[in-house]
């Protein structure tokens, strides 16, 4: 290791790097000058979600001037978003020195936190990011901003209430909030929910779990569990039911053979983050399904941390037709006439997007524009899961599929998973999520500035602060000459 290497963050701590970030702020006048008019009993900007997206959401806001903002998560304090729930990998896949959530402030990356607390030489050996290790740099994000996470709410519902949103809430604090806007930073399962296929509709709850749910890994000791799928969720679940003792985990894999390239990856650019969005209707689509169709591997490790079992099987070409109870076991059938029999099925079948299966929007669920309502793919392109996404505007906004009908799903913000087939990888995943914060938190104060125009326009006129006090200058009478009309001098 070289002195070119080192830092002068190195080792020194986190209240060292805080303050360097409090120092960074201050030079670039954060927070932003506040210029929002407020109106009695109404938030401007209600963000739902407290993790990662929820977080750099409110960091652009704040930096925007942006300010009566509230960020709700339905979460204990330390528990947003999935990586102490659901997540079950090791490490995290995104390479460990991508900027993240840093919103353009180095002070603010992981590596700067990682380096403060462990030096250079231990990040130079650092690998991937661990799992935990990840949450705990969000939680420190969180207290170093001082951002005001209000945990343990849950928004059950909006409506809208003239020109504002009024949101019922539960948990910490019951009733209703009214707001201007509203983001949903809910994350990968954002605008939908699990995808539980129809041939697990007649099993027991008993014997089978989706990849998301709170599962009893150790109970599968000495259990032979099947995992329905191969992707990142499925890999890590057979890990840790295999690290539980299971007698056996068999992957049982619809593809004739294992996705080993993530496509994704091989064109991630800013060209491709900036440029997505305004690419026509059949490019955006063209880049989505074959990322879809290819689909995305999972991580190296991960599937070495189930192979490096010799009870740990992959069986392609077994497209499961259904599932049914036979004593307290499962009988698994597959298309090819096949079948097995297994003590405990895991899903690992991933997310949909459904606005539908958002409880929160009721039946006005069925009011918001898809990319299906709007787009026929060619022939060899048909994908009904890429079809089921919104259809966004361009500010991350819902639109709705008869006008007049839900005007003010324009002011509800899909920052999410649910925004990648129209805008791009820039409101869930780490690489492009400060450029998604900042592109949402710019359409948001244009709106609202729009929308308060007159109050601006009425400001500016009834501004009367001087610039000039009068006493720093004298005025003086010039002497002039007059001329006659033959242009003599009079």
């Amino acid at each position: 290791m070289q002195d070119k290497d080192l830092s002068p963050i190195d080792g020194h701590g986190l209240p060292a790097l805080e303050e360097r970030i409090r120092e960074d702020l201050a030079f670039l006048c954060y927070p932003g000058k506040s210029w929002v008019p407020q109106k009695d009993g109404v938030t401007d900007v209600v963000i739902i979600g407290g993790g990662m997206c929820g977080l750099v959401a409110w960091l652009g806001l704040s930096t925007g001037g942006i300010k009566n903002v509230r960020v709700l998560d339905r979460a204990a304090k330390g528990r947003e978003g999935p990586w102490l729930n659901y997540a079950r990998m090791e490490t995290l896949r995104s390479p460990k020195v991508l900027t993240g959530p840093a919103f353009g402030h180095g002070a603010l990356t992981f590596q700067a936190w990682y380096r403060a607390q462990f030096g250079t030489q231990a990040w130079q050996e650092l690998d991937k990011i661990p799992r935990p290790m990840w949450m705990d740099y969000l939680c420190w994000y969180r207290d170093a901003l001082d951002i005001p996470v209000e945990n343990g709410i849950s928004v059950d519902h909006v409506e809208p209430e003239g020109d504002l949103l009024r949101l019922t809430v539960s948990g910490a604090e019951t009733g209703t909030i009214l707001t201007r806007k509203l983001v949903f930073a809910t994350g990968r399962d954002g605008t939908g929910g699990p995808n539980i296929p129809k041939f697990i509709e007649n099993l027991p709850n008993h014997l089978w779990a989706h990849s998301s749910d709170d599962i009893d890994f150790p109970a599968l000791q000495g259990k032979r569990v099947a995992v329905i799928g191969v992707g990142a969720s499925a890999v890590d679940n057979a890990a840790e039911a295999l690290e539980h003792g299971a007698a056996e985990v068999r992957h049982l894999i619809r593809r004739k053979e294992m996705p080993t390239v993530n496509k994704m990856m091989g064109i991630g650019s800013y060209g491709f983050t900036a440029g997505f969005a305004d690419l026509p209707d059949e490019w955006r689509w063209r880049f989505m399904q074959y990322s879809f169709s290819t689909q995305t591997p999972s991580p190296r490790g991960s599937t070495l941390r189930v192979s490096r079992h010799s009870n740990a099987y992959f069986h392609f070409g077994k497209a499961t037709t259904r599932i049914e109870k036979s004593g307290d076991a499962a009988i698994i059938h597959f298309a090819d006439g096949t079948s097995y029999e297994a003590d405990f099925v895991i899903l690992g079948t991933g997310f949909v997007i459904d606005p539908m299966a958002r409880t929160e929007f009721g039946d006005v669920a069925g009011e918001i524009l898809l990319w299906k309502d709007v787009y026929t793919p060619p022939e060899g392109e048909e994908s009904d899961d890429l079809g089921r996404f919104p259809y966004l505007n361009t500010d991350f906004t819902f639109q709705e599929k008869q006008p007049g009908t839900a005007p003010w799903l324009n002011n509800v913000y899909c920052f999410n998973y649910g925004a990648s087939a129209s805008l791009g990888k820039i409101s869930g995943d780490i690489p492009g999520i400060s450029n998604g914060a900042a592109w949402l938190s710019r359409s948001i104060a244009a709106k609202l500035y729009a929308e308060d125009v007159q109050t601006h326009w009425q400001g500016m006129q009834d501004y009367a602060s001087p610039e000039l006090l009068g006493d720093e200058w004298e005025a003086t009478d010039l002497e002039t000459t007059t001329r006659t009309r033959e242009g003599q001098n009079a």
